[in-house]
Formats: structure tokens, sequence, C-alpha cells
């Protein structure tokens, strides 16, 4: 009996130790998940069971206002827990217990800046704290979501041990103000930080972020953390469900962070990694699984570094941790790196297997690095360099996976200042594509509100949203959104345009071509048109500078770009564009009216551009539905822009950058292509290629080009085959909430393409629009234009003949094509007249458009050029190439 008592003794002391390893790993009854607003709870889109949070509130719940949100973003990965949300119009407090006091508390907020009945959203400004610790200060989501175009935001925190039994999150709204949350997570976490990181640069350098260390390690034991990125270098999106130890964690991308051209390689596992000295709650074997190298070329590694960076807030410290895992190597000496973080040494010999002394084994490093405001400096660089120096055999170095966490200061803070509109003009925005941790999918811009705050307290999700532009060291980057207002001609990186010979202003010289081709402003006349840019008519932001609604002439409106006047850089673009949009003039490209440069003045003048970008009338929250047919004429007017740059100039312009976000639409409706920031142009075009830095926006980005880097304008046709894609779907290029194989819109709408199961993602607000001729029409010229190769990408033309045809199918349902009696050719419509023309004709008409008229011919290729079979091939065979 006695036995039988102890036997059962140890079940039950196994059983407990189990239930209290599952509620370690955030699994047990010690993680709590909230849908904040609702009554009953409701199950996310990962089949986790969410609960109501009324009952976790002690001193506001009858005060507290339940409510739902007007409209769905598409954006949202899910209805729980953003659709419902609570409301606070005074001081409210909700009160977790712990399972552990003496154990960090892994903590999220969730925000859906959206309508709610009764509230304006933009009004809402409110802090957050936590066990004594301020999380956010004067924080205004909308404003954040605007500025970063994010459908939502996520805040992650991994709380410092409190020594109490419960945990209060206090919600205090500003003056006549009110605060809200949508979701809550409370999680009991395994040791996640087990020991004290090595310090970086020697010291803290500031007396407020002291944490006393004695030695070469930082205590961050008493530290609370907010999670700024959490990146899966070399692999792909790994999401919250296949997180390890549920922890619900996601890990993005680091494409978007890589510096300049150096990417280097991204391999991937053959060989079984196994957890042995590394508990399994660290990262998932998806991040071991994965890695970027420098590559197989030691001449080339000699001369770079492998390079990340990283948009933070100074004056804080940041702990950075390394995940490594090498399955190539299994000896000593055989890849030697140094690790710099802003350029101090953090690891001065790294040897992946000589610390592991087993090939295929994770393991992690971290490291604490201060960030000095004084020094104007906010960005955290990252940096591998390879030893040639140590007997190393190979010359590479190696990462599979980043972590960078802000470190509360010695004010138990961890909420910054909300940055200002001028702090954003320097951040580049990954293209809309670039992966957003914790913020959600871009979120399209509102005209009335550009700019403003991107929450210092909120750099979480800031941070982790922005690629940026370099203001002091020349850095190249991938993409070109910015916060911009929607109708904006956006500016990346442009080549340079060298000098020319012309009339100068100022620092910048125009050709002679170039300013008898445009407007030249006074500035007098500039600041008249802006009321001397009054703040109120801003109504956009971008990497070269504000954007401002005018009038010119006394009635004529204009969007007017002035440049940062304390920036150095915008020269090249500033040149470029002028020197790019001067000489062309169709009815689908966006016009330069003029420009000036006066006093260290840099402005550009565009048309006003009404009616903001094709995208946000796709899916950004837009309450107008597009029908099915002016979508198709959308892209059929960005088709005649593109196939007038590629055609009808006197060089082929490569655009580089085709997206949603660079087809603008005027008051009419009429499609323009913007952006002429990443443009090639020049005679070596005509050679069928040009080498060049691959550029461009993730998700639209053709991988041919990607791989060769060589630029041909069949890069341009695989992007806007992702636009037509984006138009029939209504989703973005990429997601990265949602599951691996559907987060790139290409592989994904192929995908189903090919198995035939298209119509399951045609957006369903026009599924009924469309007729079955068309829809097969369309995908198939959509299709075409994503081939992997770019000989197997029918021109511009063709696709453009081929999006008139499917306009002409939707426009006759019943099938009845009309038909030449004499010639047999299938007749196509011409949009814009309505009148139904044959193909003889329709060459004729798009021959016309080519043409820039007697004034700028200089532009103009000969009709020798323009060779009618090469174009209009498709006039043959009308189902494309």
């Amino acid at each position: 009996m006695q036995t039988k008592i102890h036997v059962l003794g140890l079940v039950l002391a196994c059983t407990c130790l189990l239930f209290r390893s599952l509620d370690a790993q955030g699994k047990g009854p010690n993680a709590l998940v909230l849908d904040c607003g609702s009554s009953d709870g409701g199950t996310d889109a990962d089949g986790r069971k969410w609960e109501a949070d009324a009952k976790y509130l002690v001193n506001n719940n009858d005060k507290s206002i339940a409510t739902k949100a007007d409209n769905q973003d598409p954006s949202l990965p899910s209805d729980v827990p953003y659709m419902t949300a609570r409301i606070f119009t005074s001081e409210a407090i909700y009160q977790f217990p712990v399972a552990n006091a003496t154990d960090r508390v892994l903590l999220r907020l969730h925000f859906y800046p959206a309508s709610y009945p009764n509230f304006n959203i933009s009004d809402s400004y409110f802090s957050v704290s936590a066990g004594g610790i301020q999380l956010l200060s004067n924080f205004s989501a909308f404003i954040t979501a605007e500025a970063l175009s994010q459908g939502y935001l996520i805040r992650e925190y991994f709380l410092a041990p409190s020594n109490l039994p419960t945990l209060n999150v206090t919600f205090k709204p500003s003056d006549k103000s009110f605060a809200f949350v949508n979701g809550i997570e409370v999680i009991s976490p395994p040791q996640v930080f087990d020991k004290d990181p090595t310090l970086v640069g020697g010291g803290l350098q500031d007396d407020s972020t002291d944490f006393g260390s004695t030695d070469n390690t930082v205590p961050i034991s008493t530290s609370s953390m907010q999670t700024m990125f959490r990146i899966n270098v070399g692999g792909q999106f790994v999401s919250a469900k296949n997180d390890s130890a549920g922890l619900m964690r996601s890990w993005y991308d680091d494409t978007p962070y890589v510096y300049g051209g150096g990417l280097g390689v991204a391999l991937e596992a053959n060989v079984t990694i196994e957890y042995k000295n590394l508990p399994p709650y660290i990262a998932p074997l998806d991040v071991y699984g994965t890695a970027r190298s420098m590559g197989p070329d030691p001449n080339v590694n000699k001369g770079f570094n492998l390079t990340w960076v990283f948009q933070v807030e100074s004056n804080f410290s940041y702990l950075v941790r390394f995940h490594w895992c090498d399955w190539e190597f299994d000896k000593v000496n055989q890849r030697i790196f140094t690790v710099l973080l802003n350029n101090k040494t953090a690891e001065e010999e790294a040897d992946i297997f000589g610390w592991t002394k087993e090939k295929a084994t994770p393991m992690k490093r971290d490291y604490v690095i201060y960030v000095d405001g004084k020094q104007g400096n906010d960005e955290l660089w990252v940096a591998l360099h390879p030893l040639t120096s140590t007997g190393s055999e190979y010359i590479d170095a190696l990462l599979n996976g980043l972590e960078i966490f802000k470190l509360s200061d010695a004010k138990s803070n961890l909420a910054g200042p909300n940055p200002t509109v001028s702090d954003l003009m320097r951040k580049q925005i990954e293209s809309d594509q670039a992966p957003r941790p914790f913020a959600g999918p871009k979120k399209s811009y509102s005209t009335a509100l550009i700019g403003g705050a991107a929450g210092g307290a909120a750099a979480f999700g800031v941070a982790a949203a922005i690629v940026f532009l370099a203001h002091s060291r020349k850095k190249r980057f991938v993409g070109t959104d910015v916060g911009v207002t929607s109708w904006l001609p956006i500016y990346g990186n442009s080549h340079s345009s060298g000098s020319k010979s012309g009339r100068s202003h100022g620092s910048t010289t125009i050709s002679s071509d170039a300013a008898c081709n445009c407007r030249y402003f006074s500035l007098a006349e500039i600041k008249q048109a802006t009321k001397n840019f009054d703040e109120s008519n801003v109504i956009g932001v971008g990497g070269f500078g504000k954007v401002y609604k005018g009038v010119i002439d006394n009635d004529t409106k204009v969007a007017i770009k002035r440049s940062n006047p304390s920036s150095e850089q915008g020269v090249n673009e500033f040149q470029t564009e002028i020197e790019m949009l001067s000489k062309l003039r169709h009815r689908h490209l966006v016009s330069l009216i003029g420009f000036c440069e006066e006093n260290n003045e840099m402005v550009l003048v565009y048309d006003y551009m009404g009616l903001g970008t094709m995208r946000e009338h796709l899916y950004k929250g837009s309450k107008t539905v597009v029908s099915w047919k002016q979508r198709l004429e959308i892209c059929i007017g960005a088709a005649r822009g593109l196939h007038y740059l590629h055609t009808g100039a006197k060089y082929t312009i490569i655009h580089r950058d085709v997206k949603t976000t660079n087809i603008l639409l005027d008051d009419k409706w009429v499609a323009k292509v913007s952006d002429f920031g990443l443009s090639k142009t020049g005679p070596n075009m005509n050679q069928g290629h040009v080498s060049t830095v691959v550029k461009g926006s993730f998700g639209y980005l053709d991988p041919e080009y990607f791989r060769r880097q060589q630029l041909t304008e069949k890069s341009d046709v695989y992007s806007f085959g992702v636009v037509l894609f984006e138009a029939l779907c209504a989703r973005p290029a990429l997601n990265p909430s949602l599951p691996k194989e559907q987060v790139s819109l290409a592989d994904w709408a192929m995908h189903c393409h090919r198995k035939g199961t298209l119509e399951d993602i045609v957006d369903p607000q026009i599924k009924g629009e469309i007729s079955a001729e068309c829809l097969k029409k369309f995908a198939e010229t959509a299709g075409k234009c994503l081939a992997d190769h770019g000989v197997d990408r029918p021109s511009m033309g063709d696709v453009l003949w081929n999006l008139e045809y499917a306009l002409q199918l939707q426009e006759n349902p019943d099938g009845c094509i009309k038909s030449s009696t004499t010639s047999g050719t299938i007749q196509s419509l011409d949009s814009e007249s309505n009148q139904v023309i044959d193909h003889n004709d329709f060459l004729a008409m798009h021959r016309s458009t080519l043409s820039l008229g007697s004034d700028v011919d200089m532009t103009e290729k000969s009709s020798d050029d323009n060779n009618a079979d090469d174009i209009f091939s498709q006039i043959v065979n009308p189902k494309g190439r």
C-alpha cells in the first residue's frame, strides 16, 4: 500500500511538472488571449481561442465601451481579435494573474485603428504602462498606422519580473481623448533570456542607461524589453502558429534590411538539425534550417561585409541576439568572421563549429549596444566580415536568424517621443512588400492626413516596417514606397544622370533640352502656390521631401514636391526626374509641369492626381467598390503608358518599379504611370539588356533580373503581371501574415491558375461581374507575364492587345465578338471611344500614341525602329505568346 502511495505521488509530481512545463511554453492556462470588446471571445484564423476581456478589468468595466469596427481591412489576418475593441474615456486597468512572480511576462497588445461608431479614431491618444514600465506615451495608433501605411499594429514586450502575483496593465487617455485596444496576450514564457549578454562598445555612454555592469557583460534580469525585429535570415516568413514552444512569434524575411547589393547567397539545410545544447523554445528549427552566407567567391567576399541595417530609436540600449547553425562545416577554423554592431566589434573571431563542437547544432549569442542620440544616429548596423589572417579555410560569413530588443532605461521607460514628419523623410518603407513584423501588411493613406508620428513608443512596428533612405552615407536600397500621399510620383534611388550640357540652376545642371521642355518656376511663385509652404497644405512626404497641394495660374491644381532643406540627398533624383519626364508626354504618364531651384531649394511641380493610387481603390479600405470593367480599363491605361516607355521614346525606357502604388488616377479615372526614380534608359538598352544592381520592389521583382542582374523590358512585364493579379484578387503582392505558400501573390495565383482554382481567390466583390471568357483571357495574359524567363513573356504591346481583347469579351459576355468579313481578323475595342476597330486601326491608334509631336522629336523613334510585326505579333496570334 505504501508503495502504491509513493507511485501515485510520483505520478502526481510528474503531472504537475508537465503542466508547469506547458505553462512555461505559453500553452497552459497562464496563456491568456483576450478578444477585447467581445462578449464571448472567438477563434482566430490559426485556431487559437480568445476569451472575453471584461472580467479582467478592475476599475473601468462599467465605463468602458465595447464596440465593433465599421469596416474590415483586407490586410487583417483574422476577424479575431481585430474587429472588436474596448474603448476607454478614462483611466482603465486590466489585472492579470501571474504564474510565477519571479519570471518574465510576455505581453502583446493588438491595435486596429479603424472607424468605430461615435468615435473618431484620429482623436485617440493614450499611454500604456504595465508592471511599472511605461510602454507607450501619448500614442496614436491611427497616426502610426497611416504614417507606416499599416492595417493593424502589434506591440510585443518581455516584462521584467515584478515579484507580484498580478500584472496590472493601465490604459490612460490623453486630455480630452480616448484609449482603445483590440487584443491582449499575456503569456508566461520560458527563460528566453537566460544569460547576461556581452556589452559592445566599451560602455553604455549614458548614465540614464547604466546597468551597473562590472565586466564585459550586462545584467538584464531587471530590464524590460520591447521586440523590435525578429528575422529569419536567408529564409521565408515563419508564421506564429509554426513558432516553437507556443510563443506565437512571427519570423520575417531579412531581405528588405540587407544593405546595398550585397545579398550574398541564401542557403537551406540538406541535413537534419537537432537541438542539443539549446532549448527548443529559443527559436524554431525553420530559422536554423536557413541561412545567408557571402557566397563561394573568396575574392569577392574579401571586398565587402554582409550587412543589415535597421531603423531604431536613439538613446536606448538594444539587445541583439544572433542565431547560428552551421550544417556545412565540421571542423574548427573553416569559417571565421568578425561580428560588428554599428562598426564596433561584438565578436572578434566567430567560429560557429568552434563554439558548438558539432555540425548542424543550433546556438545563439547575445550582445548589447547603446545607440547614442547625441551623434544623430538612429540606425543599427549589423555586419559580418570574413577573416583572412587567422588561418580560416574559407573566406565567408554566415547568419541564420536575428532578434533585436529595446531595453528599458533607468527610468523604467520603453516609450519614446513620436517622430516628426521630417524624421520620416529619411526612412524608406520596403516597398510596400517589405515584411512588417508585428505591424501587419501595408494600408493605404488617406489624403486628408499624411505623415505624422510613427510612434517612437511604438517603434516596434515602426522600426520593423522601415527600410530607409541613406542621408549621409550614400546607401543603396531596394524598393521605393515611403509614407506618401496616394497620388504622388515617389522617388526610389535613381541612377546618376551625370553632367550634362545646359543651363545650371544652383548646384544642379539641367540639359538645355530638359530646360526648354518644362517650366521654370521662381521660388516666389512656388511660395505663392503653397501659401509659403503652409503645413496645412502638406498632403504627403517622401524620401525627397514634403509634398504640398498647390494652385498655379489662379486655378490649376498641382502637386508640389519640395526637397528636405536639411538633406544633402536628392540632387540625382531631382535631376533625373527632370531629364526623364521633361521629354515624355503621354496620356498615361504622370506629367512634370516644371521645377524650381533657388536659394538651396529644389522643387518639382506635377499634375495633381486627385483619385490616388490604383492600390487604394482595390483593397486599402476604399468605401467605393471599383467595378471589374473599371479595373480592366485602369490596367489597359497603365499598359499603354508602359508600352510607350518601351517602344515610343528615342531610347527604350525600363521603368523598373511597376506596382499598384505607382499607377495613379486622375479625377476622371485615367491611369497614369508614375515614379521614374529607378528607371533605366540609353542606347545600350537596345542591345537587349543592361547589367545593373538589382532594384525594385519585392513581390513585383522579376526573378530572372534578380538572378542575373540583367535588366530588360521584360522585367517590367513581369511586374505588370503581378499588378494584373492584384487587380483581380484585391490583395497585396506580398502578405507575410498568410500561410507560407500564399505569401507571394505571384506564386499563389500561378499555383491556383495551374490547378484551375483561380476563381477561388478572385475578389469576391467583383466575382459575379466577370464573364468566364474575359476571366480566361485576363488570367492567361497575367500568367504569361509571370513566366520564369523573359524570352517566354509577351511584350507590353502584346499585353496591351490581350487586355483590350479581354475588355471586349467582358462587354460582349455572350461571346459574339465582331470579326472582319474581309480579313477574318478579330476586332478589338477602343475603351476610350467605345468604337469597334480592327487590328490595322488598332495598330495605327497605338502608333499615334507613341508620337510626342514635332516639338519634342528628339525623343521619338523612327518608324523603321518600330516594327509593327514585332510589337503587335498578338494580331497574328490572338492567344498570345
